[in-house]
């Protein structure tokens, strides 16, 4: 066997043969195991992780005749201790790396992955009838194991050549690209690896730190696998050959061509090439607006391999995949071919977003590590109001893919009545800039919404008269789902007009932070508007009253609120919003089928004085109070004297005879 440098030792200066290689391998196989281990996708379980480090590892040695050529590639490294300034291990641990690394991706047929194919387990070593685990650690080891196994495979690799080899970070990066990780990826995992638990004091300590506590796949506990389990298994596997046996039989009588579905539809609606794709422009004579006139926008249109693993994940999600839907809304595979509206690269992801006709399908894939996201959102009965979707979503901003009819869009805030627009920038396939997002956040400081013009700028009618050309302009609000809210104001049976008018903005700007209730509900649009105005006790003024009702996309569900708004806070809208006096669901109030509501508080006064104001809308002619307090007004407003905390019974008569009451 070739003599070889110990540790702390100068590189060779002749060329490398496989017998120092080998000697490397036996030396410090531990070491390379553990490093294939920490690479490994966590997906293969604790068991098939070790099986597959050590096959890795046993493996690791090249062809007696690319040694030489193989050692020369390896990047040179700067004089230190340890085993990586020998060139034998220096090599085996690139090619441990390398199919550390190549293990967690889809396999490759004719130079391309292919996603749907599972990657065939190594066939040696093999365990039968036992499962191999290392041997738990401590506390931080289980915290330091949890963190590795939500970090993509390039993180795990360069937390393991930084953390265990001792290399510095423009090391971890060439070796990267030297197992076959681009320059943009390597950089990224180096940067995400120094975010793991203990990467500071590591850093600090430099070369020399000792590597972490973490499982050892070269010490084993051998557990027996379920033994009732394979008892079981071995008699369903004899009733499953007989089944296969006769269903053989049958399907010779069956027609079809025997695929994964008997539905030819189902088959279509996997091959990207038959996917539906809206002519640019089409919207301009189209008898409708909607999603059936959206063309295809973003830089991955063609890129039949990502519309592949869409299609394929939309059809039928494994565990892996994260799916969410707006309530309401079915999760199914599409009946048929969907439509492509966009697929391209948004952040640190891909993106395809779908439609069926029904519904909105968004699907999501990182660009480095596994895991995928659908998003469902039901979207039948949409119209030209609805002139954009969230196309990504993050802790900071959110970004739209807008109608083909947008033209511009302006981003406002709706705390602040009468704030000048902030240009947002629509780049070529019609995605917007970043929108500050303030979804899920528990304060409201400020809630930022975005009007939305279109191509003709004012909604007026075709040269036919019949068709408008575009819509009018829009106002969008992100309630954190797949399709944002649009945002209205006026009384039931009239036009909606825009919630930044004069009109509206003081109205809406002590309304906007009550639309948290409604976050995640599945809503189409929420109008609101001033159904009362009410002079107050003292002369304290005028206060208004004010209804504000969500409708959403599955018809049902509305959820109606009425507020109080009182004067005092007209100086400081944003701070103040308005009081909710009753909240209601599935409610016809305050739409068109029953545009009517009467509502009341309790309110007291600058000199302390209790008062029970009620309001009702434009075709109460009545109002009503019994309980702790009763009285009448023979008009649309009540005023009676009260105590803290009286309780009272509101009801108004209306025009026609008919009588409603306060509800919530």
């Amino acid at each position: 066997m070739t003599a070889r440098p110990q540790d702390g030792g100068a590189r060779d200066s002749g060329p490398l043969g496989l017998e120092q290689a080998e000697a490397a391998l036996v030396e410090h196989y531990r070491r390379l195991v553990r490093l294939a281990y920490v690479v490994l996708p966590t997906s293969l379980g604790r068991h098939q992780r070790v099986v597959t480090a050590h096959s890795i590892a046993q493996r690791a040695l090249p062809a007696a005749k690319s040694v030489a050529e193989e050692a020369a590639a390896v990047p040179r490294q700067r004089t230190r201790t340890g085993p990586g300034t020998d060139p034998g291990y220096a090599l085996v641990r690139l090619r441990v790396l390398r199919a550390a690394l190549d293990a967690g991706r889809s396999p490759r047929i004719a130079g391309r992955e292919v996603g749907w194919l599972p990657r065939p387990p190594a066939l040696l070593p093999r365990v039968f009838g036992l499962m191999l685990r290392p041997r738990s650690g401590g506390a931080d080891e289980l915290a330091l194991e949890q963190a590795l196994s939500e970090v993509s495979s390039g993180t795990r690799a360069a937390f393991a050549l930084g953390r265990m080899e001792g290399l510095s970070r423009e090391e971890v990066r060439t070796l990267l690209q030297a197992a076959g990780v681009s320059e943009s990826h390597a950089r990224g995992a180096v940067t995400s690896a120094a975010r793991l638990p203990g990467a500071e004091e590591a850093e600090l300590a430099g070369p020399a730190a000792a590597p972490p506590a973490l499982d050892d796949p070269c010490t084993l506990q051998a557990h027996p696998t379920d033994l009732l389990r394979r008892r079981r298994r071995r008699r369903a596997a004899l009733g499953i050959a007989a089944a296969v046996a006769v269903g053989a039989g049958l399907l010779t009588l069956l027609p079809g061509d025997g695929g994964a579905s008997g539905n030819p539809a189902s088959r279509q609606a996997l091959d990207p090439s038959l996917m539906v794709r809206a002519q640019a422009g089409s919207w301009q004579d189209a008898s409708r607006l909607d999603f059936a006139s959206w063309p295809p926008r973003g830089s991955a249109t063609k890129d039949t391999e990502l519309l592949r693993r869409a299609l394929a994940v939309w059809a039928e999600p494994d565990n892996s995949v994260r799916v969410s839907a707006t309530p309401g809304t079915a999760v199914g595979p599409a009946a048929g071919p969907p439509q492509l509206l966009y697929a391209g690269e948004v952040g640190d992801a891909r993106l395809v977003i779908m439609h069926d006709g029904l519904r909105l399908v968004r699907y999501g894939e990182p660009l480095e590590g596994a895991g995928s996201v659908l998003d469902f959102a039901r979207t039948d009965g949409a119209d030209g109001g609805t002139s954009a979707v969230v196309l990504n979503r993050d802790a900071d901003a959110t970004r739209y893919l807008t109608a083909p009819w947008v033209a511009g869009a302006g981003l406002h805030d709706l705390l602040v009545p009468g704030d000048d627009a902030q240009e947002l920038e629509l780049d070529e396939d019609g995605v917007t800039g970043p929108v500050p997002n303030t979804f899920g956040r528990e304060d409201c400081v400020t809630y930022p919404v975005v009007r939305f013009t279109s191509a003709a700028g004012d909604g007026e009618a075709g040269a036919s008269g019949a068709v408008p050309t575009a819509p009018a302009p829009t106002v969008l609000a992100d309630l954190g789902e797949l399709l944002p809210a649009q945002l209205t104001y006026g009384a039931p049976g009239s036009a909606p007009g825009s919630p930044l008018s004069a009109a509206a903005a003081e109205q809406w700007a002590r309304t906007a932070c009550h639309l948290q209730s409604v976050n995640g509900e599945g809503v189409r649009t929420v109008n609101s508007f001033e159904f009362a105005a009410q002079s107050l006790p003292g002369g304290a003024g005028d206060a208004s009253w004010v209804c504000t009702r969500a409708e959403t996309w599955r018809g049902d569900g509305a959820r109606v609120m009425t507020q109080f708004q009182s004067p005092q806070a007209e100086r400081a809208a944003a701070e103040a919003p308005g009081i909710v006096v009753t909240r209601a669901e599935s409610t016809a109030t305050c739409g068109d089928r029953s545009p009517e509501v009467v509502s009341g508080v309790l309110w007291k006064s600058d000199a302390q004085e209790w008062f029970l104001l009620a309001a009702g809308s434009a075709g109460v002619t009545s109002i009503t109070a019994e309980g702790d307090l009763s009285g009448s007004s023979p008009s649309r407003t009540l005023t009676l004297p009260a105590a803290e905390g009286a309780d009272a019974e509101l009801t108004a008569q209306l025009t026609d005879g008919t009588t409603i009451s306060a509800a919530g």
